[in-house]
């Protein structure tokens, strides 16, 4: 998802630039750069140099806590950082001490990038068949990778199952907020589809486990909003969701057609499984309604972050009440 982030009212932009020391950069000017959804980001200038500054808010990061959201971020960085020498992966800097992920105060945590002139894309723009291809073909050479020590491994079940299941039971309270009310009468309302695509979630689950095949290195997010056009190519940025896991955990957000999926198999020198790809298509609306109720559920304001959130709830709410996945479960593609 992507938006205008609105500047984080709780984040104090001296602290920031103090905290780039760690990178060694003497910045004399920040500047808020309203894109993404999820992080901040900033564009620190000094010395005739540029860098991009992401803050990362660790309450969102979908984790027990703000520790483990710091770990498993510093694991991601550092993987990140590990397959620098790939021509499309843009990794973070690492700081004097060799960190590519610095907390700053107990909410947040700071990485610092190279700054490269461009615009990603939009979430929800559609690709033409040769974009596609050109990202599988990417997709490709990251999953023939070895992975860094470092690389997270992933469960293939969902992170925030006990909270879902508690929020269409009617089990948590909502705190004070403009999309509190709404956000339950939603789930309340899609309740019965949602629990159905719990259960098609679980067999799939059980499905890719008995295939047992080996997972590979995945970015997690490579749609639009995560490459960035550049020198006839594509950079994929956004590297905190990387992860090893099965490839369709990239592919089924990028393949639209059955030549969509031999161009990947062919490159990748691998077959691609019909029921992973509906998995992890099923497992993103699942985790993002799961998400987004765990915001609202807490006290909240209105702001272009929450509006889109909201937007973002509805859509994932009603994919879920239209999607049936019963026919990927057949064969491999």
């Amino acid at each position: 998802m992507t938006g205008v982030r609105a500047r984080p009212e709780d984040l104090d932009e001296e602290l920031l630039l103090r905290a780039l020391d760690a990178w060694g950069i003497g910045a004399a000017s920040l500047e808020y750069a309203p894109v993404g959804f999820g992080d901040h980001h900033w564009i620190a200038a000094g010395g005739g140099e540029k860098w991009f500054v992401t803050v990362a808010d660790l309450r969102l990061k979908g984790e027990p806590d703000a520790h483990a959201a710091l770990r498993h971020l510093r694991a991601a960085m550092d993987t990140a950082a590990a397959l620098r020498d790939l021509d499309f992966v843009v990794a973070p800097l690492r700081a004097a001490g060799g960190e590519t992920v610095r907390p700053l105060g107990p909410r947040y945590a700071v990485s610092v990038f190279p700054f490269l002139a461009g615009t990603s894309g939009d979430f929800d723009r559609p690709r033409t068949a040769s974009e596609r291809g050109a990202v599988l073909e990417l997709l490709a050479v990251l999953h023939r990778q070895a992975p860094p020590a470092s690389a997270p491994v992933l469960d293939l079940e969902l992170s925030t199952r006990d909270l879902l299941r508690s929020a269409l039971d009617g089990a948590i309270g909502w705190a004070a907020g403009p999309f509190a009310e709404p956000a339950r009468a939603l789930l309340a309302g899609h309740a019965r589809a949602i629990r159905r695509r719990l259960e098609e979630f679980d067999r799939l689950v059980e499905d890719v486990r008995t295939r047992g095949d080996a997972p590979v290195l995945t970015h997690g997010e490579p749609h639009p909003g995560n490459l960035l056009p550049y020198e006839g190519g594509h950079l994929l940025v956004d590297w905190d969701t990387v992860g090893l896991a099965p490839p369709e955990r990239d592919l089924w957000s990028v393949a639209e057609s059955p030549e969509d999926l031999e161009r990947y198999a062919d490159a990748a020198g691998r077959t691609v499984d019909a029921s992973a790809l509906a998995l992890y298509r099923l497992r993103w609306d699942l985790e993002e309604v799961a998400c987004y109720v765990d915001w609202f559920r807490a006290p909240h304001d209105r702001s272009p972050d929450t509006e889109e959130a909201w937007q973002g709830l509805r859509e994932s709410v009603a994919n879920l009440g239209e999607r049936s996945v019963g026919s990927c479960h057949d064969a491999r593609a």
